[in-house]
């Protein structure tokens, strides 16, 4: 039996005695942090985050500005590059960033609002009627998270720069030559300081700009990569241009399935001050839905009024068609916004002179009036659509109907499955080897697969916080059922009364009994088919689970590499490859190295699964993010879907970047 180790979190410190007096606390004590000190000191109370996510808020928070430009009708071409040592260039060809001197600083307008917080255009005044960058601190937090940023402006006939470095100015605004054009150029790279790791996903990006481009109408976005050494399937050159705003956008999100009516819904229209653009359509055969909401050009990844407003006109809108014309009959229930949400793919996009986002990442909107707004529009464009189109109504009220009537029957199904008792934890799966932790943020399950994966965990666990689930070969592929059918499976049935959270309109993440999942199959075809059936399930009908960080997939060995008493795990040929470089260093005694390939979980026994795979202080997990639900969703349903011909192609172009295949 292996060695057991403490769990992963720790018992609280007792609290230490203080020896102060309160005399001691004074004037002195007090901090104040001036001009960007603050940004540099708590730089995740600006950007969210110092990791990936940061780093890219960095160059989103440049490009909105010149977006801003483009909404405002003062620009129609912005260059993004991407240069060597980590730096990035975003230019325009706006009105430039004023330069004359400011009456309240007494220094250079440029100076001011790259060094000063809270300060610019968007904030009063006529020069940005619609801003994403309301903040006012864009400029001056990319500036303090600079290890270096050049800022060369063209107006009023002339070229003016200005360097800085970590939020302080390096040289005066000099004018270094005279031009025509006007507009403004912004090079910066991150501070490593700040950001441990350095990398541009050029792909993430693109994504952005091409949304963005879709956004803004006619607006050109050139984007070019410098790097002398590209990522693997990267295009050096990339040009956006749409006309057809997000009705073009929409159509992208759809390419490749096939539409339950002929005509796209879109409206662009005016009220009360705010400019309302929707559009959307509904999938074939899909079970799921997308929205995506925008305000100023924001992506407001947590939704919020505007959201609010459309998916209410949405539902009552197609309810009152529905019954004018008989699809619903006087004793029919009303359609619920899950039963209009069912294959939906929209987007909404307004906006709005003064937008209140919650937070300096801009993830939700709260304008009560955006809601009204966006409600009334839609009301009203939608209610037209459908007149004008009778066909199209038909196929799309017709599709929600179908799905009102598939949510009854997996309401039965769930209640006869998931009753009180067992949602209350009372009657627990068998199979479930728990933990004695009933504390959800101490607590861990893995998922298994086979009794010969469950019989090893269940010996090499730590069952203080660890539990273990095994399930028996592949569970249903959910992507091509619906929620009654899932839940006729026992291995599903098993997994959802394990996590205690319910599932689909139940569904509470309060009630989580683990806030660490770790799906641990075998390396080996099966397994990771296994991983991907599961990944699929979690992303359909646990997503909440995803977002907050639950999930997480164990990296168990591949090889087992010994020279007489050392002993070495390599968990990829890479990895393979460095160990036996090491480790044949120390053959010089003639000693044979012995290499054993794991094929599976089962034939390593529990303490070699506790070292390397179950152990907090040793394993090595990966835990599953959602960078793009677009994206996320698209690739499901390639996999995972009906259709094969997608599939197909998928496989013929991954198939080379498959570095290790058992069959």
């Amino acid at each position: 039996m292996p060695t057991k180790k403490k769990p992963i979190v720790q018992p609280q410190e007792k609290e230490k005695k203080i020896s102060k007096s309160k005399s001691d606390y004074g004037a002195k004590d007090i901090l104040i942090l001036k001009g960007l000190e603050p940004v540099r000191k708590r730089p995740a109370m600006y950007i969210g985050t110092t990791g990936p996510d940061g780093l890219h808020h960095l160059v989103y928070e440049i490009i909105n500005n010149s977006i801003d430009e483009a909404i405002a009708g003062f620009c129609d071409e912005i260059k993004v590059e991407f240069l060597s040592n980590n730096q990035i260039r975003v230019s325009d060809n706006g009105r430039g960033i004023p330069i004359e001197v400011h009456p309240e600083t007494k220094k250079s307008t440029l100076e001011t609002i790259i060094t000063t917080l809270h300060s610019g255009g968007k904030f009063g005044g006529k020069a940005y009627q619609v801003s994403g960058g309301l903040h006012g601190v864009g400029l001056s937090v990319v500036c303090a998270l600079s290890n270096y940023m050049r800022v060369e402006v063209c107006r009023d006939g002339g070229k003016f720069a200005q360097e800085y470095s970590r939020g302080k100015v390096k040289t005066k605004v000099n004018k270094i030559g005279s031009s025509k054009k006007t507009g403004t150029m912004i090079i910066f790279d991150p501070d490593s300081e700040i950001f441990p790791d350095i990398h541009f996903d050029s792909k993430k990006i693109l994504e952005y700009l091409r949304q963005q481009a879709y956004l803004t109408k006619s607006v050109k976005i050139i984007v070019s990569d410098k790097r002398e050494k590209l990522p693997v399937g990267s295009i050096r050159n990339y040009t956006f241009y749409f006309e057809g705003g997000i009705a073009s956008y929409v159509k992208y999100l759809t390419k490749g399935r096939k539409l339950r009516h002929d005509n796209i819904f879109y409206s662009f229209a005016p009220k009360n001050g705010i400019l309302v653009e929707t559009a959307f359509c509904y999938i074939t055969n899909e079970y799921e839905f997308l929205e995506e909401s925008f305000a100023n050009n924001i992506f407001t990844r947590e939704g919020g009024t505007h959201l609010t407003g459309f998916r209410t006109a949405l539902t009552r809108s197609l309810n009152d068609y529905a019954r004018k014309n008989g699809f619903l009959k006087e004793n029919d229930t009303n359609l619920s916004g899950q039963d209009v949400h069912e294959g939906l793919t929209a987007v909404i996009s307004i906006k709005v002179k003064d937008p209140q986002f919650e937070g300096q990442t801009k993830e939700k909107l709260g304008n009560p009036e955006a809601r009204l707004a966006v409600d009334s529009i839609v009301s009203e464009k939608l209610i037209d659509f459908l007149e004008r189109n009778p066909s199209d109504a038909k196929a799309i009220i017709e599709n929600c109907v179908l799905s009102q009537k598939a949510r009854d029957a997996a309401k039965a199904a769930r209640e006869t499955v998931l009753r009180k008792g067992i949602l209350e934890g009372l009657s627990l799966p068998g199979k479930l080897a728990d933990c004695s932790s009933k504390d959800p943020s101490k607590s861990e399950i893995f998922i298994v697969e086979g009794d010969s994966a469950g019989g090893s965990g269940k010996q090499a666990r730590d069952r203080r916080f660890q539990a273990i689930l095994p399930l028996r070969g592949k569970i249903l592929n959910i992507e091509r059922a619906r929620l009654d059918k899932v839940l006729a499976s026992k291995e599903i049935k098993a997994l959802v009364i394990a996590m205690g959270t319910s599932i689909g309109e139940d569904f509470n993440i309060e009630k989580a009994r683990y806030h660490r999942i770790i799906i641990m199959t075998d390396s080996d075809v099966d397994g990771q088919h296994i991983t991907t059936l599961l990944l699929t399930f979690f992303y359909r009908y646990f997503k909440p689970i995803i977002n907050a960080g639950y999930l997480y997939i164990a990296q168990s060995p591949l090889y087992k590499i010994q020279l007489g008493k050392k002993l070495e795990y390599a968990y990829s040929e890479e990895e393979k490859a460095k160990v036996l470089k090491s480790i044949e260093k120390d053959s010089k005694t003639g000693s044979k190295i012995n290499m054993q390939r794991y094929k599976g979980l089962g034939e390593m026994n529990p303490e070699q699964l506790w070292d390397t795979t179950m152990n907090p202080a040793t394993r090595t997990l990966l835990r599953v993010d959602i960078e793009s639900d677009h994206q996320a969703d698209r690739v499901f349903d390639v996999l995972m879907g009906k259709e094969v011909a997608p599939r197909k192609r998928f496989i013929q172009t991954h198939a080379k970047k498959v570095k290790n295949l058992d069959i």
